[in-house]
């Protein structure tokens, strides 16, 4: 999924919660799938975000080196506009994009 071309708001919407847990008939569910999602992504924008401004890194940096430098501020502000990890998220889950499974309810029961 690339989380740059995800049709989810840029603002907060409310949800309805019992509506989007129809699928696993548990709303408590419902939001750890979205939060575990959510993590993933968060993870993928910080790494791409961390690449991208190590080409501007420098090796010897001390602090009265350090200068501003306008491309990284532009990469940093294009990564604040974007939608947060949460809505893409949610949104991923409305559209099914999401696959998940619990293994508490595949494991055979003993009896």
């Amino acid at each position: 999924m690339d989380y740059k071309k995800t049709n989810a708001p840029l603002n907060t919407v409310t949800r309805d919660m019992i509506e989007m847990s129809k699928d696993t008939g548990n709303i408590y569910e419902t939001v750890c799938i979205c939060a575990k999602r959510a993590n993933q992504i968060a993870g993928e924008m910080k790494h791409d975000l961390e690449k991208k401004l190590q080409e501007f890194a420098s090796l010897n940096d001390n602090l009265e080196e350090i200068t501003e430098n306008r491309e990284q501020i532009e990469i940093s502000k294009y990564y604040e506009k974007l939608p947060k990890p949460t809505l893409i998220a949610a949104q991923e889950y409305i559209e099914g994009k999401i696959h998940y499974r619990n293994p508490a309810k595949d494991k055979p029961s003993l009896d």
